[in-house]
């Protein structure tokens, strides 16, 4: 928590940033409960729900390392702001025109607007900061304030569809929040474009989009981790699907004893994405992300297993608590191990592996639900998570020591001004730090920046 506050207290343009975001994350939980209350009114099946959805996941599914792509060939600042514009001029869309249709189609220019914003939100965070040493803590609260924005956004929906009158005016409102972010983002200094290659070459976007394949596939530290949080996230996604009939047909809980669970969850998310605020050595990101890994196995399980209504809000929170390790560790870790020129097509690559995550789970836990009833699928989701632990490792267990150097990683100095090297060199040695509290810079400074949806299941 230290950590945060110094980074409230003393970064302006990080504050600015983070009051910008959380105003259009509750944008973005009211709008989410808008868009589904449209769409079921206009088309009265539960297929409007899941072809919404599905429209919304399916840019970052099919064109997420296009769309990292972007963020590391354009100005991050720049894709952010087009990505919220996009969102707002969605969400009006969905509004003025009265058809279903519509209504998906304008789904999926959200789901653009979205796709392009986080990979470059993710890219850009390190330079919204002027001490490099507090990138970590700007990777932490990111997730912190878009989880908290996005719940609350719920909470908001329920006040103000009765001030509003209905779904239209909350989505209104909704789009408003995306146009004010766009409008402040594009105010502030943050977000350059990332140092070009070494050797003066000028790649078509094709040949960038393949680099960045050919890197994400090449890294293999890195990609075990993309691979260990999605096998993660389609285990949360399962337990998404699950747990309200759960709590209310198994345990007997009211909706509002519902919404109290999910306040536990949330509460353990936030606590779990605090804890990556201080940063630390690459070993010790490790064994954080892979304890976030092992958490969220052990809270479903455990969630499955439980009789009583108070041993489930802890289970809740132990399930979120590890939720939150997993992602902002995951993070920290890209952040450590990728070069500034490549890391925006990294995160391309992790959203597109997230919808599918998703895409995958909502899928297979409805089928599930429906077949075995919802309590054996959280148990299954729970044990499978915890295989995805014992597998990523045993993969990992050789990578990201104390001994051993970043596989190409970025330079580690001294200095708040130390530069940032790529290339492939293996520059992070075994007094590298990434935001440690002895001072050792890491993840680049100035306009070099990185990490960011909500990929928390909730």
């Amino acid at each position: 928590m230290r950590a945060t506050f110094d980074l409230l207290r003393h970064e302006r343009r990080a504050r600015i940033f983070f009051a910008v975001l959380l105003q259009s994350a509750l944008g973005t939980g009211a709008g989410y409960v808008a868009l589904l209350l449209i769409a079921y009114d206009r088309y009265e099946s539960p297929w409007a729900i899941s072809l919404v959805l599905l429209a919304e996941l399916l840019p970052a599914m099919l064109l997420g390392p296009v769309f990292g792509a972007l963020a590391d060939r354009w100005s991050r600042k720049g894709c952010m702001v087009v990505g919220d514009v996009l969102r707002s001029l969605a969400f009006v869309g969905v509004v003025a025109v009265d058809s279903f249709e519509a209504t998906v189609l304008f789904a999926g220019l959200a789901g653009v607007g979205t796709a392009l914003f986080n990979p470059a939100a993710l890219a850009a965070l390190p330079s919204v900061v002027d001490e490099p040493r507090r990138a970590p803590a700007m990777t932490s609260l990111y997730g912190v304030a878009g989880d908290f924005g996005f719940t609350g956004g719920f909470a908001l929906s329920a006040s103000l569809l009765l001030v509003l009158g209905g779904p239209a005016g909350l989505m209104v409102v909704s789009a408003t929040t995306f146009a004010i972010s766009a409008l402040l983002l594009a105010r502030l200094r943050f977000g350059a474009i990332p140092a070009r290659h070494a050797d003066g070459s000028h790649p078509t976007l094709a040949q960038e989009i393949k680099e960045g394949v050919r890197a994400t596939v090449g890294m293999r530290d890195v990609r075990t981790v993309l691979v260990g949080s999605a096998g993660g996230l389609v285990c949360a996604g399962v337990f998404n699907v699950a747990e309200l009939p759960f709590v209310t047909e198994d345990l007997g809980a009211s909706d509002a004893g519902f919404s109290l669970l999910v306040m536990f969850f949330g509460i353990g998310f936030v606590a779990g994405s605090l804890a990556g605020s201080r940063g630390g050595r690459p070993s010790r990101l490790k064994r954080r992300y892979l304890a976030g890994l092992l958490l969220l196995g052990v809270g479903l399980v455990t969630t499955a297993l439980a009789e009583s209504y108070i041993v489930v809000a802890l289970t809740f929170a132990v399930a979120g608590f590890g939720n939150g390790l997993l992602l902002v560790y995951e993070r920290l870790l890209i952040q450590a191990a990728v070069p500034d020129r490549l890391v925006g097509r990294i995160f391309g690559a992790k959203d597109a592996l997230t919808a599918w995550a998703f895409g995958v789970a909502f899928v297979a836990g409805g089928a599930l639900v429906s077949g075995l009833g919802p309590r054996e699928p959280i148990l299954l989701a729970g044990a499978a998570a915890l295989v995805v632990y014992v597998v990523t490792a045993l993969a990992l267990r050789g990578e990201w020591t104390a001994e051993g150097p970043v596989e190409g990683g970025p330079l580690v100095a001294a200095g708040p001004g130390s530069a940032l090297l790529d290339g492939g060199a293996n520059a992070l040695g075994r007094d590298g730090a990434v935001g440690s509290q002895d001072g050792a810079d890491v993840v680049g400074g100035g306009e070099g920046l990185r990490v960011g949806p909500l990929d928390d299941p909730r």
